[in-house]
């Protein structure tokens, strides 16, 4: 609840001030990218692409699970540890948006990329 406050605090701050403004919430490992599409699209993949988050609230695994799509293709979620925040933002009707901080051809999958998400003021 309090981060639902701080969000719309700076949503209105936001507004007041300027046309597309938005804060960082959270940067995060790209959880599960072992399992799904980021292995075909690999070498398509740069810093600074959009990323959209896609709330399952039905998961069986996980009710505050989020996916992460890269162009319609669905590369993981956010990490389970670190979900909550951004499912009850999303929950709340929040403008988030994300992107892809980094790509890195580790062998951990869990070092491969990385995304921020942001709130949209």
């Amino acid at each position: 609840m309090r981060l639902l406050l701080t969000l719309s605090l700076l949503a209105w701050l936001g507004g007041a001030h300027a046309d597309g403004a938005r804060a960082l919430i959270q940067s995060s490992p790209l959880a599960g990218s072992q399992y799904y599409a980021l292995s075909a699209v690999w070498q398509e993949i740069r810093a600074g692409d959009a990323l959209a988050l896609v709330r399952e609230p039905d998961n069986r695994h996980d009710r505050k699970a989020i996916r992460v799509e890269w162009r319609g293709q669905k590369l993981g979620y956010v990490p389970r540890a670190q979900n909550r925040l951004i499912a009850d933002a999303m929950d709340a009707g929040e403008r988030l948006t994300a992107r892809v901080s980094s790509v890195n051809d580790n062998k951990n999958p869990w070092l491969r990329v990385a995304f921020e998400v942001f709130v949209e003021l």
